[in-house]
């Protein structure tokens, strides 16, 4: 009997110093992440519903190719479609072979009235950018969870008006809205995946997160070619928004902003739910979340710094200023490439289809990239891939798989550079001024966006330059990455002499 209680206490005492050395070895981890783990089943199942989401995101980003195609016209006294334009002509006639109506046909945008079709869609990446700015905002005053489901519902509302509009002005107009909708989606569903992930997992899941937009952009071709009209069209995509009206009930709020919220009761019922899906201990999650609420509330006033102060010392504004180019170049081509594939000749369905199906592998191939090559390389390397292949289609002779296979080796080399960047801005920007930094350069990556369907369309006066615009701007930003440090398995700056040192 004493041996017995010898051996059970030697095996308490054994468990008491693994416990012991299993929190040392933790102590570096925040107190969420102790509390549920860095991934388990709570979170993957979070990450899959949010993730959902960006189908959506591409379906109406990527929908301008099916909703305003290249379509043959002719002046309505005319028999054949020559796409000639006459000073006297005020009602066009277009050939409905392939598609129905479209935004093209509907409002006669073409000839002077061309420009408006490529406005139409700067004026959705405004939205975009507007979105992400407003309901960042939103985010972080009322939580991820409401400004998400407002986001959501305003989607669903925008979307589906937008398919009868009357007027190019009412299209635009609220596809204005819809963007805006669109754009307070990414940025809640990014920032509540972000918070729930363990700093180990961070890297892997943001780059697996751009996964479901690649898998929207490659399910957009079956709407189009079963869907001609670009009414029908555009109320198919925006539909499937209602399911993501059932999110009230699903979607639970970050316990992260709850905490600095000062609201722990609510954080601990989350973690606790979280750490029994995870099949975790629940007995320490109310001394772990207590120990987070007492480090905010010790540290009321820290350190805020504008976004200027990036550009205040000269390594910082030199790396500032390369970091936020090569995020204009992700928006300018990427965009820009995608919508110049669909104004390729041959069929606009598999040209789409194939220059999506691209885009995972690629988002894949820069998961291991980035682990083995580091930051810099693989983004220098990427947009090398995207230049190189953009300056050959000037060069070889013109034909439909030539320029359907460089443009795809263009948008495979930005689906590689988009993940990474995306990554490099996270770890280059020091603490103090990181959402700034991050929100700078996605702030220039939408103006890419915005300039790329201007340049897309340049094809019908000169076919040579938009592929050296899309070719010239990539190769100038791996130039520009020279001057980056590679930030791979790096401690993350946390103040400005950080990140200047």
């Amino acid at each position: 009997m004493a041996v017995e209680t010898d051996t059970e206490s030697k095996n308490k005492s054994v468990l008491e110093n693994e416990t012991r050395d299993a929190e040392n070895q933790n102590s570096t981890e925040d107190p969420i992440t102790r509390a549920i783990g860095a991934i388990g089943k709570w979170q993957i199942w979070i990450c899959f519903i949010v993730f959902l989401v960006k189908f959506p995101v591409a379906w109406h980003q990527m929908s301008i190719i099916f909703l305003a195609p290249p379509m043959n016209y002719t002046c309505s006294t005319n028999d054949v479609y020559d796409n000639h334009c006459s000073a006297n002509c005020t009602e066009y006639k277009f050939d409905h072979s392939v598609f129905g109506d479209t935004i093209v046909s509907q409002w006669n945008l073409v000839c002077s009235r061309e420009w408006l079709k490529n406005a139409t869609q700067t004026i959705f990446m405004l939205g975009i950018l507007v979105g992400n700015m407003v309901f960042g905002h939103l985010s972080d005053r009322f939580g991820r969870r409401l400004p998400f489901l407002a986001a959501v519902f305003l989607q669903l509302i925008s979307g589906v008006a937008t398919a009868y509009s009357v007027n190019w002005h009412m299209f635009t107009s609220l596809r204005f809205f819809l963007a805006v909708a669109t754009g307070g989606t990414m940025v809640t569903s990014f920032v509540l995946t972000m918070e729930l992930i363990g700093t180990r997992y961070r890297d892997a899941v943001g780059i697996l997160y751009q996964i479901p937009f690649n898998l929207g952009h490659l399910s957009l071709p079956l709407f189009g070619y079963f869907l001609r009209d670009w009414n029908h069209f555009q109320l198919a995509i925006s539909l499937p928004s209602i399911l993501f009206l059932s999110y009230y009930f699903l979607l639970p709020e970050s316990p992260r902003w709850l905490l600095t919220a000062g609201r722990e009761d609510d954080a601990l019922k989350i973690l606790e739910v979280a750490a029994k899906r995870n099949g975790r201990p629940t007995e320490r999650i109310a001394s772990y979340t207590q120990k987070m609420a007492v480090e905010v509330k010790s540290n009321p006033n820290k350190e805020h710094v504008s976004f200027i102060a990036l550009f205040r010392t000269p390594k910082l504004r030199a790396r500032t200023l390369a970091i936020c180019f090569n995020w204009f170049v992700c928006g300018f081509c990427f965009f820009g490439v995608s919508q110049y594939i669909g104004h390729v000749s041959g069929n606009i369905f598999s040209n789409v289809a194939i220059s999506a199906a691209i885009l995972v592998p690629g988002t894949l191939i820069s998961i291991y990239a980035n682990k083995v090559l580091g930051r810099k390389i693989t983004l220098i390397s990427s947009n090398c891939v995207t230049g190189l292949s953009c300056l050959l289609i000037t060069v070889l002779p013109q034909s439909e798989a030539s320029y359907l296979i460089l443009g795809c080796a263009g948008l495979w080399g930005m689906s590689i550079s988009f993940a990474t960047v995306y990554l490099y801005a996270g770890e280059l920007f020091p603490t103090v001024v990181r959402n700034s930094g991050v929100g700078l350069s996605s702030t220039v990556a939408r103006i890419g966006s915005m300039v790329a369907p201007f340049v897309a369309t340049l094809g019908h006066k000169s076919s040579w330059l938009p592929p050296i615009l899309f070719g010239i701007t990539p190769l100038v930003g791996a130039c520009l990455c020279i001057i980056l440090p590679d930030t791979r398995g790096k401690k993350l700056p946390d103040t400005l002499e950080e990140g200047e040192e």
